[in-house]
């Protein structure tokens, strides 16, 4: 059985509790929260819930610790430090400096002999291998991402770290006319504004500054600056009766021409809707974390993406089963 540690319980590690559940080749061994330990109640019964203080004493009793923090500010320390003690994966999903996070974790993870997979889940993840695959099989083509309608994890998670923001949620939501554009095989040139919207539904903290709050919201680099976005503040009963869920989804789309002069147009369109997008999210990051432990085992070492992982290692199935069930 592969050890898991889940560090941070919020949305994200719920999920992945839930899915470490359905894996039958894996058990929960701990929970590390900043929290009191005492405080915090989770699903599986007899596991440990320690502080994060604590997490240095664990690093022989787990084979693998999935990194639940936000992208923000969370995951481009706890990365790189937790990988000096554990084959880690993690989701961080800001996509201007994964470049970046990938070096600093890579030095780190190589220096201690870890297995570090980074930037999993669907976007980046999925959606990655799937612009990969396209891009491979029409080179004379175009790629496409749409995501939305839906919750933003990471977006709504840096909206909330806004000094004055009590809560909030962040909907990402493509423009259908340029959805349209691109699924006829014309290959549109779009800016990020003409792709996408986002809207933003934030409960503010008694005494905030209503407008520094949007202006903080709307000029934030890498998440909001280059989108046409428009902040609603509500109230904390309008907040639970209509916010509450975390559904999303989305779309890569490649058109690409092949042929003499290119007379004949493919489209290729991979498209995922859900109804919880933390639980999704934490279910890839349990596939991985599998991988990240087969690595490990053939002595394989460093910072990691999903485009360097076989799919066979994603699944529990042996080679065989691959090949007479799904090949």
């Amino acid at each position: 059985m592969i050890r898991v540690g889940i560090l941070g319980y919020g949305n994200l590690g719920r999920g992945v509790e839930y899915a470490i559940a359905q894996a039958t080749d894996m058990e929960l061994v701990a929970v590390f929260t900043r929290r009191a330990p005492e405080t915090l109640k989770i699903v599986t019964p007899d596991v440990s819930v320690v502080s994060i203080n604590d997490v240095a004493l664990w690093n022989d009793k787990i084979d693998v610790m999935i990194l639940c923090g936000g992208s923000a500010t969370d995951l481009p320390l706890q990365t790189p430090e937790m990988a000096k003690l554990f084959h880690v994966v993690d989701s961080f999903d800001t996509h201007a400096k994964i470049p970046e996070h990938f070096a600093n974790v890579d030095a780190v993870a190589k220096e201690a002999s870890k297995v570090a997979m980074i930037s999993v889940g669907w976007d980046p993840g999925l959606f990655s291998l799937n612009r990969l695959y396209a891009s491979a099989i029409l080179p004379e083509g175009k790629d496409y991402t749409f995501w939305g309608k839906g919750v933003s994890q990471g977006h709504s998670d840096a909206v909330r770290r806004i000094p004055g923001v009590k809560n909030a949620k962040q909907y990402t939501i493509p423009v259908d006319d340029a959805l349209e554009k691109v699924r006829s095989g014309i290959n549109p040139e779009l800016s990020t504004r003409e792709k996408h919207r986002r809207e933003c539904f934030v409960v503010l903290e008694e005494g905030a500054d209503a407008k520094a709050v949007e202006n903080a919201i709307v000029t934030m680099p890498n998440y909001f600056a280059d989108y046409d976005t428009t902040v609603h503040f509500i109230d904390d009963v309008e907040f639970a009766k209509n916010h509450s869920g975390m559904a999303h989804g989305g779309k890569v789309i490649r058109a690409g021409k092949t042929g003499e002069n290119g007379k004949n147009t493919h489209v290729i369109e991979y498209s995922i809707k859900l109804d919880s997008n933390p639980e999704f999210t934490a279910s890839v990051l349990v596939a991985y974390a599998r991988a990240a432990v087969r690595l490990s085992q053939e002595g394989v070492f460093g910072c990691k993406t999903v485009f360097d992982i076989p799919p066979a290692y994603l699944s529990t199935k042996s080679g065989v089963e691959l090949r007479k069930e799904l090949l």
